[in-house]
């Protein structure tokens, strides 16, 4: 029995972890490289594994570094099945389709300006890829392969997260297997805390943010209205949030909606400029079995109070242009949340060079992103192919995260009853998953290793 590690290794995006199990070989994930260009490179790569020998997959959650790469996994050979939960199902049948166009868009702009860019799948591809999930609850064993048992737990990180509990049976010996996925921060609006497990042969765990914790939720809300007050109020400017469409806009505006109800902002007229973003909310109003008490009990409100968010879903291009007629007091949430593609970078274009603009930056930026060169205080940044000055301020709020933080990721460990033989820190940059290395060894004394890109090791 081996694990290859074909993504996130050293790195957050591109999650994907290749079992060879005796008679049955799978993946764990098949995400898309996100990033600089050099990164990015990668999602045209030839596989580290024969798609056709692939007997099934299992898919954590829908964000794009973890699912992003199924279509051209399909489309190269691969024809079983995706295990996944409804929600998971329902929502890559909205972010593929708009990965390929972005990439499609993308491939257009460079062919005009003369550079390579190649898409990695087509629309069509993407589109296809839903017909081969095979959904499956929380909490309920399946076998998709002799010698394969798998269960999926939810992992508290967006709708339809989980993490996979995985045991792998050979000549008669059993080895429990789990892999994290992207673990949920406790106490997080919408969805449920994360499921804790009591053991594990093998973990592969997520380290996102595994060398420091967030700021409290208290702290951050508080900084956020201070930012509001001063943003749309004392410098009547316009206010620019980069959101990931699936997740991060739902809860943002679930913090309008609490703010708002403790009168701590008022007359919030809010844009939510992403036909995608919208489409999730619409998906995420049909999982409610999903939501937390809080969540459910909001969602059945049957008068909700007067003084809530003037919240407006731009549909059309022409419509998300008129924004830009907007000259201050107002808000416009837009994907994506890294600025690297999606509307976000034309509202980022128009209003950046504006002194009384503030960008308000709620997630992840991954190292060679316009949104980390934006919150590394970068003067000037290229834009849809024209250099724009940064002149607006650009404010960062790290309590927003939807990764556990460190504390959090400690806290789950202990509930181990006992150490893993094998533990895997993925799905981190490398210096932070090192350090998280080093403080699991002096918190709980196990050791833990940091796989590189492509490494094989056996369980």
């Amino acid at each position: 029995m081996q694990i290859t590690f074909c993504g996130a290794a050293r790195e957050v995006t591109g999650s994907c972890f290749h079992f060879d199990a005796g008679a049955s070989r799978f993946l764990v994930d098949c995400g898309m490289f996100q990033g600089a260009r050099m990164t990015r490179a990668l999602n045209l790569d030839p596989f580290r594994f024969d798609p056709h020998r692939l007997d099934f997959v299992v898919l954590t959650h829908a964000h794009i570094d973890h699912s992003g790469l199924l279509p051209r996994l399909c489309a190269e050979g691969f024809r079983g099945p995706i295990y996944a939960t409804a929600a998971t199902r329902d929502l890559i049948a909205v972010l593929l389709p708009d990965s390929a166009h972005l990439q499609k868009v993308e491939e257009e702009r460079a062919l005009r300006h003369g550079h390579d860019y190649t898409a990695a799948y087509t629309i069509e591809q993407a589109n296809a890829v839903p017909g081969q999930v095979r959904t499956v609850d929380y909490d309920t064993a399946f076998e998709p392969a002799r010698g394969v048992r798998v269960c999926l737990r939810d992992a508290g990180h967006i709708l339809g997260s989980a993490f996979a509990e995985v045991w792998l049976s050979e000549a008669g010996h059993t080895r429990k297997v789990v892999v994290s996925g992207d673990l949920g921060q406790p106490g997080r609006p919408i969805v449920r805390d994360p499921a804790v497990i009591a053991e594990a042969d093998v973990l592969l765990l997520e380290s996102t943010y595994g060398n420091r914790n967030h700021k409290p939720l208290n702290e951050t809300l508080d900084e956020l209205v201070g930012i509001l007050d001063s943003a749309l109020l004392e410098r009547r400017g316009m206010v620019i949030v980069p959101a990931f469409a699936l997740g991060r806009t739902q809860e943002f505006l679930y913090y309008l909606n609490q703010l708002s109800r403790q009168g701590r902002v008022r007359d919030l007229e809010v844009f939510v400029d992403s036909p995608m973003a919208t489409e999730i909310t619409h998906i995420t109003a049909r999982h409610l079995e999903l939501f937390d008490a809080e969540a459910t009990r909001l969602a059945n409100e049957a008068h909700p109070p007067p003084n809530l968010p003037r919240i407006h879903y731009t549909g059309s291009v022409q419509e998300s242009m008129a924004l830009n007629r907007l000259s201050g007091g107002a808000m416009i949430v837009a994907a994506s949340g890294m600025c690297d593609g999606g509307r976000v970078r034309h509202h980022l274009k128009h209003h950046l060079p504006n002194p009384r603009t503030t960008v308000v930056m709620i997630g992840f930026q991954a190292a060679g992103t316009l949104g980390r060169r934006l919150v590394d205080g970068a003067q000037t940044v290229r834009i849809l192919g024209d250099d724009v000055p940064v002149r607006g301020r650009v404010a960062t709020l790290g309590g927003f995260s939807a990764h556990a933080d460190q504390s959090a990721l400690l806290a789950w460990l202990g509930h181990l009853r006992k150490p893993p033989r094998q533990l895997f820190l993925v799905h981190g940059e490398e210096n932070i998953a090192a350090e998280f290395a080093t403080r699991i060894e002096e918190a709980l004394r196990w050791k833990a290793h940091v796989p590189q890109l492509g490494e094989t090791v056996r369980l």
